[in-house]
Order: C-alpha cells, then structure tokens, then sequence
C-alpha cells in the first residue's frame, strides 16, 4: 500500500485510492505488531478482533455516536464474528474499514474488511447496542447519529421494516 497515515481517519476518495471500493466510506490504518503474531507466524484471530474494537472508536467519534466522555451512552457489542481470507504477516500495513448497515431503535449492525496491498484479508460484523451512561437501560440513537448512518454508510432502518 501507499505511504499511510496511521491512526487517522481515511475517507471514502483516501480509500479508493488505495483501490477499496465503495460502500466502504471510513478506514484507519495500521501496520501488523510483532505481538499480533501467532506460533504459525501469522497474524492472530484475536487481534482482528481488537483491530475492529480500535477501528469502532475512531468511527463512534467521527459519526457523533460516542465521544467517550462522561455524559455518553454506554455502548456494548452484543455479538461479534469475523472471516479470515487470507494470512497476513508481521510489518504489513492494512486498512480496516468499517460500516453500518442497518440499525433500528437503539441497536445497530456494522460490518468490517481488513484490507492490504494484496485486496481484501479478513471480513467480520458485530451488533452492538446503546445504553443509558449507567447502563441501566437501552437509549434510543438520536436522528443525527441514524441520519448519519443513512447517509455516510447507505444504512437501512431496519426498524422501518419490521412489524
């Protein structure tokens, strides 16, 4: 891949020049930890999961979902899974990407790819749901965040569709 900025927002033309294609509109990138790496010197399932988690923060901020600061909601991954395509190694650079594509009322369902110079390596999705700061409820994800989803990730509001 081109030289990258690490830990930075990319945005949808930053990553249709590292040739990944659309719906993906927000990415961070990164490169591959020494103690990301397994006994078969590739990278660990788990640490696809924790590029996910690093990548969500990045996009909760961007979207306006959660600044992390005392007053916000208290967001919780309710389920997670992830697809491994190909072996990725110590020293390589990658993109995550990541996008809503549906929510409904407090809840949301968001899907990843983990990219390289080599195209697409890993794939996943999560659901995740909003709660009161203190958790003791769930609270209802405001327009902007839903407006937001619609507009930057293509979302569907599943709560339309449902009975």
């Amino acid at each position: 891949m081109e030289k990258l900025s690490y830990h930075t927002p990319l945005l949808g033309d930053d990553l249709r020049a590292l040739g990944i294609p659309e719906p993906w509109s927000f990415g961070t990138a990164d490169r591959v930890r020494f103690g990301e790496i397994d006994a078969l010197q590739h990278v660990n399932h788990t640490a696809y999961l924790r590029w996910f988690e690093t990548f969500r923060i990045a996009y909760f901020r961007a979207y306006g979902v959660s600044d992390y600061g005392p007053d916000s909601p208290r967001i919780v991954l309710k389920s997670i899974a992830a697809e491994f395509l190909k072996e990725m190694v110590v020293a390589q650079d990658y993109v995550v990407t990541g996008r809503t594509t549906s929510f409904r009322n407090t809840s949301w369902v968001m899907e990843y790819g983990v990219w390289t110079d080599q195209g697409l390596q890993a794939t996943g999705s999560s659901v995740l749901v909003q709660l009161e700061k203190d958790g003791s409820a769930k609270q209802p994800l405001s327009d902007a965040v839903k407006h937001r989803f619609a507009e930057m990730d293509l979302a569907a509001n599943a709560s339309v569709n449902s009975a």
